[in-house]
């Protein structure tokens, strides 16, 4: 897939670093934007250090890889966090945050990206893959903040897929499971795991894999759609 640029969010450790090597290996030019800013001695891949949260942030992200590599054709909105806690304990503050980081962040991305993923469909095909939860199809207890977030997020890339059709921008999601990175705790992943109908928890690797699928030409005739990878958590609940 040569001549191919993409903008990874989240993508100084974990899913998001496996998501660059991936698309490296199928021939993309890449920049990664994370809040600490990530590390790579690959030439067609550049750092970024910037905030979801902050127009300024994104502009400059994509200004840089249109700057650089003359176009974006795929933008992978998976930067998010996780938090738990109780509906009673939760505060305007703390789900402001999540939601800003977790929705918003996607949503400036998307709409920052636009002109670019325009621009570029002219030619080829241009994709947006948004990374959800399976709390996004699932309200999981004591994780409201959370799951609200993600179900929202999951509705605007319905919305996103029906509306930028007509720019030849196809909008997917990839719905992680229980997946070992560093944003959750080792015992709680390897407990899960085991309750999974594989038998494991994912890595960052398995998510990584649906997404160069998604962004490829192969998916070309896939929008507005769902990808679980979750081991098979969702039938479990």
């Amino acid at each position: 897939m040569p001549d191919r640029v993409a903008i990874v969010t989240g993508a100084a450790r974990g899913q998001g670093a496996a998501i660059v090597r991936r698309l490296r290996a199928q021939g993309c030019s890449v920049v990664a934007m994370d809040l600490v800013r990530p590390e790579s001695d690959d030439q067609s891949v550049v750092d970024c250090q910037g905030d979801i949260r902050e127009e300024a942030d994104w502009r400059a992200v994509v200004e840089t890889a249109v700057e650089r590599f003359g176009a974006l054709h795929v933008l992978v909105n998976n930067a998010g966090v996780l938090r738990s806690g109780s509906i009673a304990d939760e505060t305007a503050a703390g789900m402001r945050a999540l939601w800003e980081v977790n929705f918003l962040g996607a949503f400036l991305g998307v709409q920052a990206a636009l002109p670019a993923l325009r621009a570029a469909a002219r030619e080829q095909d241009a994709v947006i893959v948004n990374t959800l939860s399976t709390a996004a199809c699932r309200g999981f207890a004591h994780h409201s903040a959370y799951s609200s977030s993600k179900f929202a997020l999951r509705g605007f890339t319905q919305s996103a897929a029906s509306e930028l059709s007509r720019d030849r921008i196809r909008v997917n999601a990839v719905i992680p499971g229980p997946i070992a990175t560093p944003m959750l705790d080792p015992v709680v992943v390897e407990r899960l795991g085991k309750d999974l109908l594989v038998g494991r928890a994912g890595t960052a690797e398995d998510v990584a894999e649906v997404v160069a699928f998604l962004v490829s030409p192969a998916a070309s005739f896939i929008t507005g759609s769902e990808y679980s990878v979750d081991g098979g958590q969702l039938t479990r609940i």
